[in-house]
């Protein structure tokens, strides 16, 4: 990208002045190499999403940012009702509530290496991956409704997780205001026998050493002790949030003009947050990310089972588990007053500062765990949430490393079988049903992940808590 056509505030925050019909400025927050490194379109998109009605503040992207479908992944953007503000299901995505959840193990590297391929073997042969997967549970109509309704709670009632997790998990495993009326039967059947089930794409589960620590005090409130274990899941709500997507999608780009909304981009179909559509689109999402946390709470509880097999006592209590793509109904500080905004973070993830009173008692004086995805062989990172994030973007930071290549361009560059070879040699054990899935996210696709995280930590939206490095990946 030619970052001349920025206005640079900072090394790491670059503005786009409003031009056009935009209603307010751009932001991204990235390195001058970073910023370089994306695509043109993530200014097309970062502009139009500042013409929405009722945005507020800004239209803002993370160092990760890479061309999406509307937004750009990496996008974040607030609308307040009260000025005609609008929901754009373009804005959450069609993988809604895709998150991360991380448990601790108390397990040594040693610990691990001891066992590692046969823990790999018993991971991916408990937990379904891959394109269509299906698990074990089968849910009937009024099951259906009830998962969609309870979330991670509905799946601690059904015998999967803790009840402890359910205070790890954001807003306490279940999303208020789902309606599971909302969401068509066509995604209902989608989902029927796809709980507990990791999916596909850049979706995984590993088993990661914390190598490096950065921050010793947060680190210890966050139970993270470097040379240990942990287990951390990466999925959303599947099929069923897919499909809410697509027809919502559909639905508002239909009924826009007769909302009086000019659309820069078919792709930001949206409609007023007060509407019937509006709201209608709401429920349905909100049922989507309860999916997705009860989801993620019975991968966890499938995890527990096969640890229990080769490490007698071994608990893994839930760290922290936080969704991206979705919109939440947050309360802001803007021009010096408090007021009820609908954030809108695709490909980005709540980063709240310490005092936060929605967090656990226990890691409310450190902050939010934000959990960053890398790639297969470059690692993770565990950062911490900062009051700083709020006046930067409604407390949001990036999500992961963020794609520097297509899928498609993937595969041509890369072979399945070369990179569980290569990984293979640097101590990493990957499990697919596909190859050609390993292929499309073979871990050159994929942007430096320590850039994009000191990116976000030179940018206040984050700070960093500990590095993790994988030894056994699931991936779909």
């Amino acid at each position: 990208m030619d970052v001349s056509r920025f206005e640079k505030m900072s090394d790491t925050e670059w503005r786009i002045a409003p031009f056009g019909a935009m209603r307010a400025p751009g932001v991204i927050y990235a390195t001058e190499a970073l910023l370089a490194e994306m695509d043109d379109k993530v200014f097309d998109q970062v502009a139009n999403v500042a013409m929405l009605p009722g945005v507020v503040r800004a239209s803002y992207a993370m160092p990760d940012a890479h061309w999406g479908y509307g937004f750009p992944i990496g996008g974040v953007a607030a609308f307040d009702p009260a000025q005609g503000g609008v929901v754009s299901a373009g804005g959450v995505g069609f993988d809604v509530s895709c998150g991360v959840r991380t448990h601790l193990t108390g397990l040594t590297r040693e610990r691990i290496v001891a066992v590692q391929q046969e823990l790999a073997d018993a991971l991916y042969e408990h937990v379904p991956a891959g394109v269509g997967s299906r698990g074990e549970i089968r849910l009937d109509p009024p099951e259906m409704t009830a998962m969609l309704a309870g979330g991670a709670q509905w799946a601690l009632e059904r015998g999967f997780g803790r009840v402890e997790d359910l205070e790890r998990i954001e807003e306490g495993g279940r999303a208020d205001g789902a309606d599971p009326a909302a969401v068509s039967d066509h995604a209902k059947q989608r989902q029927r026998r796809e709980m507990g089930t990791l999916g596909s794409g850049n979706h995984y589960l590993e088993v990661q050493e914390i190598a490096e620590i950065f921050d010793e005090p947060i680190a210890r409130a966050y139970g993270l002790v470097r040379g240990e274990c942990v287990l951390t899941i990466h999925c959303g709500s599947r099929g069923l949030g897919h499909q809410i997507g697509t027809e919502y999608l559909r639905e508002m780009a239909i009924a826009a003009e007769g909302y009086g909304i000019v659309l820069p981009d078919r792709e930001l179909a949206c409609a007023p947050i007060d509407s019937e559509l509006g709201r209608r689109y709401l429920g349905a999402m909100r049922a989507a990310i309860n999916c997705a946390l009860a989801n993620r709470e019975i991968i966890g509880h499938l995890a527990r089972q096969v640890f229990a097999r080769f490490f007698r006592n071994a608990e893994l209590p839930l760290m922290f588990d936080v969704s991206h793509n979705t919109c939440k109904l947050e309360s802001h500080e803007v021009d010096g007053e408090m007021r009820d905004l609908f954030v809108h973070r695709k490909g980005a993830t709540r980063a709240f500062g310490p005092g936060c009173a929605s967090l656990p008692s226990a890691l409310r004086e450190a902050g939010q765990p934000v959990l960053i995805g890398g790639s297969m062989g470059a690692g993770s990172y565990v950062l911490a949430g900062i009051a700083a994030s709020e006046r930067k973007a409604f407390s949001s930071a990036c999500h992961g490393a963020g794609r520097r290549m297509s899928r498609h361009a993937a595969t041509r560059a890369y072979g399945g079988r070369q990179v569980v070879d290569s990984l293979r040699a640097q101590g990493v054990i990957v499990k697919s049903p596909s190859l050609r899935g390993v292929a499309e996210e073979a871990p050159g696709a994929y942007k430096d992940v320590r850039a994009v995280v000191d990116s976000a930590q030179a940018s206040g939206l984050a700070t960093k808590v500990a590095f993790l490095r994988p030894l056994v990946c699931i991936k779909g």
